[in-house]
């Protein structure tokens, strides 16, 4: 498997090539020395341009890859144009500038402002421009002034291009790198930060989750507890009852039996929620249910106008426990034998009315623990639950929900 290249890594081989082509290019000069006449007679010399072109790979080297420091890497660049200058002298060879841009081109690589290295670009064409003429002339001892004016400038023009080129290019290739080391760096920032909020998304959502089924399970607990409760008091003064008073034992029992069927009703609506499913019927289905299973072999009778609303789940589940408590009260509270329940939406406003013909309250409502629990879950929702009743005159309970700037169920997400 091929290992990624980060920034640092394409730098280091491209030290290594300058080193490589500074060692080649000094091989091609030691030849051409060494086929010279004069440098062939002066065996002397000829080992100074070895000795000059060894020292020069070597401080080149080592500046490339040991030396951090600016200071020091100009002491560096010093010595080595130092030593250019001397193998000119002995050489007056051509490939001056070629030398000239491996060594500014390592030096670009380790500057990082853009001023240093555009003086470091006019020291290096000054120095070139010396050491050219001041080797031309010694190599050229006795040429025409014209001549001389004439090759000297040629050279001159020729190698300031070729490190005017290099310059601009070694230029375009770091930027390059450091754009695209930014780029890389910015777009890892964006998967890291898109990674956190996918898991922030996720953490949200299965305390959601928990937060929905332990309140599923709090209606479980409420609900039912309640429920099972009440019908435990109505079987045990049933109980007490049957041989005194038995169509007084017979209304507890028949309260008794709705309040369960209620219970289950309930339950088995929470569970449906925990495992997810769908809620598949309207809520006018879920309250002429609720209705059928009060008045189904009982004496009770009950007149419905309900309008086919679509509501959030929340607001669903509070209306039909609403209307299950009530009909449980009205019974087992108010002696009562026929109910009237309405339910209708208008103006961003769901209202559901349960009134009864049973005994009333005298004076004031006293309000239980089902009454009070639809009070403050009607408040919680930012609505109203109102309870009436005269003595004889039957019992009515109003509670009204605001629908406005909610979520419809088709746009709420679904937790499952």
């Amino acid at each position: 498997m091929v290992k990624k290249l980060n920034f640092k890594n394409p730098v280091l081989y491209i030290k290594i090539a300058l080193i490589v082509l500074l060692v080649i290019i000094e091989i091609i000069v030691c030849a051409q020395a060494f086929g010279a006449v004069g440098i062939r007679k002066q065996l002397g010399a000829f080992m100074a341009v070895v000795m000059c072109c060894v020292a020069l790979a070597a401080m080149e080297s080592v500046s490339a890859f040991a030396v951090k420091n600016f200071a020091v890497k100009m002491v560096f660049y010093g010595i080595n144009c130092a030593l250019l200058l001397t193998i000119c002298l002995l050489t007056g060879f051509s490939l001056l500038s070629t030398l000239y841009c491996i060594m500014l081109t390592e030096c670009y690589m380790t500057v990082e402002k853009f001023k240093d290295k555009v003086i470091l670009f006019g020291v290096g064409c000054v120095l070139f421009i010396v050491s050219f003429t001041i080797g031309w002339v010694i190599m050229n001892v006795g040429a025409s002034l014209y001549d001389s004016i004439v090759s000297i400038l040629s050279g001159i023009l020729f190698g300031l291009m070729i490190m005017f080129v290099d310059f601009a290019i070694v230029q375009f290739i770091i930027k390059f790198y450091k754009t695209n080391k930014e780029l890389s760096a910015s777009l890892k920032a964006e998967e890291d930060s898109r990674a956190r909020l996918e898991e922030a998304y996720n953490q949200l959502t299965q305390t959601k989750v928990f937060e929905e089924r332990n309140r599923i399970a709090k209606d479980i607990h409420d609900n039912a507890g309640h429920s099972m409760t009440t019908v435990i008091m109505q079987t045990e003064a049933a109980k007490l009852l049957i041989d005194t008073d038995p169509a007084e034992a017979k209304n507890r029992i028949i309260s008794a039996n709705i309040q369960a069927r209620n219970a289950l009703e309930q339950m088995r609506e929470s569970v449906h929620l925990l495992a997810g499913r769908e809620q598949t019927h309207t809520l006018k289905d879920e309250i002429e249910e609720i209705v059928a299973q009060t008045v189904d072999g009982t004496d009770i009778k009950a007149r419905v106008d309900l309008d086919d609303c679509e509501v959030p789940p929340d607001i669903r589940r509070f209306i039909c426990n609403s209307a299950k408590e009530l009909i449980a009260n009205g019974i087992r509270h108010g002696k009562a034998s026929a109910f009237y329940i309405e339910l209708k939406q208008s103006g961003g406003q769901l209202k559901l009315l349960v009134s009864d013909n049973g005994v009333g309250v005298p004076g004031r409502v006293e309000e239980g623990f089902g009454l009070k629990g639809i009070r403050k879950r009607a408040e919680e929702f930012g609505g109203s639950a109102k309870f009436n009743g005269e003595e004889e005159e039957g019992f009515e309970s109003e509670i009204c929900v605001p629908l406005k700037d909610r979520e419809r169920p088709e746009n709420k997400e679904e937790i499952k």
